[in-house]
């Protein structure tokens, strides 16, 4: 049988190029070889977001479309919504029972969204209590599947070592081996910096979507900072001092292409809004199939909502099958 994985994304909406990138372009290629379940963690958006629900139905939906679009497969991936799996809050009632309170307040992720909860205006210094459990809740989105792997960034291990912990502890205190402690599977992925060189993300306004159309693309592009030490087209340039430009050029360019543009660069024979018009052709070159899968799915949301309802169902019944195990080591009624 095939080791499983399980990984998840909250729903902010239509996904940029650093999603694309830096997790969904690796989904796509673990789903041969492993059982994937990818969840659209919408109760976790709720820990920040509570107040501003009015577009998460559209946002979980427009999350779907473009997983479907970059090559997620239905019939390879269980594709499922987080709340729609009800035994994930079960699960995390059990495992919140046996997790100290220290271990949660030092996971670091929770840390990061207690600032951007602080920064909202009127909340002071105010962090609920769906958020103290973020920790324990993502925990029972990985045991519930049994999970061998879940794959992060090196910046997110120390979220999988919490998991490890609590199925670890779960395990000793009834006295058990059935939870697998989930080990971090490292991406091997490309990163991306936003146009003007920080995070890419569309709170920063400096993100290219993957739904964006070749026109936007190409005018997003044009924005990119580059070589600030050149002030003519024909001065000599310095390629690795290029901000964003010729980082993108080493994502999405040949390896021919990327030697080709260092060259020109460094003579002074290619000015940096020629290099942007070609890089911005070079990406939609890449995107083109994508956001033509990306449309089709737009024109049949009834589609996505099919894979939406038998994904879901489908984790269901793994889940049920979870925590009717946990039911009986606990020994509830």
């Amino acid at each position: 049988m095939k080791q499983r994985i399980m990984s998840g994304m909250r729903p902010t909406g239509k996904l940029h190029l650093g999603h694309y990138l830096g997790v969904i372009d690796n989904w796509v290629k673990l789903q041969d070889d492993y059982d994937c379940f990818y969840q659209v963690a919408d109760w976790h958006a709720l820990t920040t977001k509570y107040d501003k629900t009015e577009n998460l139905r559209q946002d979980i939906l427009d999350v779907v479309m473009d997983w479907l679009a970059c090559g997620i497969n239905p019939d390879k991936s269980t594709l499922y919504v987080q709340s729609l799996v009800p035994e994930t809050a079960e699960l995390h009632i059990y495992l919140s029972m046996i997790t100290p309170q220290n271990w949660v307040e030092r996971d670091p992720t929770l840390k990061d969204m207690a600032k951007i909860l602080k920064s909202k205006e009127g909340m002071g210094t105010q962090v609920n209590y769906g958020l103290m459990g973020y920790p324990v809740l993502m925990t029972a989105d990985i045991l519930l599947f049994n999970a061998d792997f879940v794959p992060v960034g090196i910046d997110q291990v120390a979220h999988v070592e919490l998991s490890r912990d609590i199925a670890r502890r779960f395990n000793y205190v009834y006295n058990t081996d059935f939870f697998k402690e989930p080990q971090p599977k490292l991406n091997n992925c490309s990163l991306i910096c936003g146009l003007d060189g920080n995070k890419m993300g569309k709170s920063f306004n400096n993100d290219i979507k993957i739904s964006d159309t070749e026109e936007v693309t190409a005018k997003k592009i044009m924005t990119a900072i580059t070589d600030r030490s050149r002030i003519r087209k024909d001065d000599p340039g310095h390629p690795d001092e290029c901000e964003v430009a010729y980082k993108y050029w080493k994502i999405f360019g040949g390896e021919n292409e990327i030697e080709q543009v260092a060259t020109e660069c460094k003579a002074g024979a290619r000015g940096c809004a020629d290099c942007k018009r070609k890089l911005g052709a070079k990406i939609n070159e890449r995107m083109a199939e994508i956001r033509k899968r990306r449309k089709y799915y737009e024109e049949h949301p009834e589609i996505v909502e099919t894979i939406i309802k038998d994904g879901s169902e489908k984790a269901r019944i793994e889940a049920q099958k979870t925590l009717a195990k946990v039911r009986e080591l606990v020994k509830m009624y």
